[in-house]
């Protein structure tokens, strides 16, 4: 199986090294940007199969970058993430959010689950599609 790749975006540096550090040994290579404006500029250089967002970010909101994504890259699986939950809901409905995490003590662990079942999620919708273009 071919390796993945997760980018996460968050504008909270505190934030980004701990998840760099909960998934140094994960099953997939990681890729990380402090704004939403970096993010479209490693999506333009890198295939990305899961995109994991804060939604409070300043200059660009997390619900503006997962609305560029699924427009863009409508097979990017995209979670959202979020100390204020009020925040979330309008992704989860507007952007077709495959998770959305609220930024608490499990935050980390929880986190790590969602990108896994992400991947999973990915790895059969493409493999369905691949066979379906072969049955053609």
């Amino acid at each position: 199986m071919e390796k993945r790749t997760v980018l996460f975006v968050d504008d909270e540096e505190k934030c980004l090294s701990s998840i760099k550090r909960a998934c140094a040994d994960e099953p997939y290579e990681t890729l990380f940007a402090n704004s939403a404006k970096d993010a479209i500029e490693i999506l333009r250089q890198n295939e990305v199969h899961v995109l994991v967002t804060d939604m409070r970010m300043l200059e660009m909101s997390g619900e503006q970058l997962l609305k560029i994504v699924k427009e863009q890259y409508p097979h990017i699986v995209r979670i959202a993430i979020s100390g204020y939950i009020s925040t979330l809901f309008s992704a989860v409905s507007e952007q077709q959010v495959f998770r959305y995490i609220t930024k608490s003590s499990e935050f980390i662990e929880e986190l790590r689950s969602a990108v896994l079942e992400a991947l999973d999620y990915y790895n059969h919708h493409s493999k369905r599609d691949r066979l379906i273009k072969e049955s053609q």
